[in-house]
């Protein structure tokens, strides 16, 4: 099968998220970019009925969570993001956590930074047609610690690649909150801060 990698674009670009979820140190293989697309807010979250709830301080449970989604666009120069080396076992268990996105091979557009490793195979992570809103459902929100692990996360790469991740990534479209998890059903393994 060769070697394997997962284009992280967002939040798995956190060596500690991503590390939660494969059970294992995690350390970018490489820097990269998804020549041809573009990150945008586009994957929801019913926050009512899906397995984890949010609620705002005053006790409010907005109805929508959005997420950081990867679209095709040609005119894009590419969105950012860490490569991480993982097994065929460790894609099945990024799948429960992605469970509102589609796993796809997107190895063709995968552009690897400086002389990082060549990869066989390269997947990512795009939203299930179910999850998917070019534009946002009304009451959504986003949770304030997603984007803030995000953009950390950028940092700690450079401060090019948080440039990078900021050029290739619409504004957020909704407002940005803090939201406290009132209900827990959540994988093991799955963040529970967003």
């Amino acid at each position: 099968m060769g070697r394997l990698a997962v284009l992280g674009y967002a939040s798995l670009v956190s060596p500690a998220s991503a590390a939660q979820s494969l059970g294992r140190p995690v350390q970018p293989a490489a820097m990269a970019r998804l020549e041809g697309w573009r990150r945008r807010w586009t994957t929801y979250r019913d926050n009512l009925a899906s397995e984890k709830t949010f609620a705002l301080e005053d006790g409010t449970l907005p109805p929508f969570v959005l997420g950081l989604n990867i679209e095709r666009d040609a005119g894009c120069d590419g969105a950012n993001g860490a490569l991480i080396e993982i097994t065929e076992a460790e894609a099945d268990r990024l799948d429960v956590r992605e469970l509102r996105y589609d796993r796809i091979d997107v190895t063709a557009d995968v552009r690897v930074e400086g002389n990082g490793p060549g990869f066989d195979r390269v997947i990512a992570y795009a939203a299930k047609p179910a999850h998917h809103a070019p534009e946002p459902p009304a009451g959504a929100i986003m949770i304030a610690p997603y984007l803030a692990t995000v953009r950390e996360a950028f940092a700690a790469l450079g401060a090019d690649q948080l440039e990078r991740f900021e050029a290739t990534t619409d504004p957020p479209p909704v407002e940005v909150v803090e939201a406290t998890l009132v209900r827990d059903e959540i994988p093991l393994g799955n963040p529970r801060d967003w």
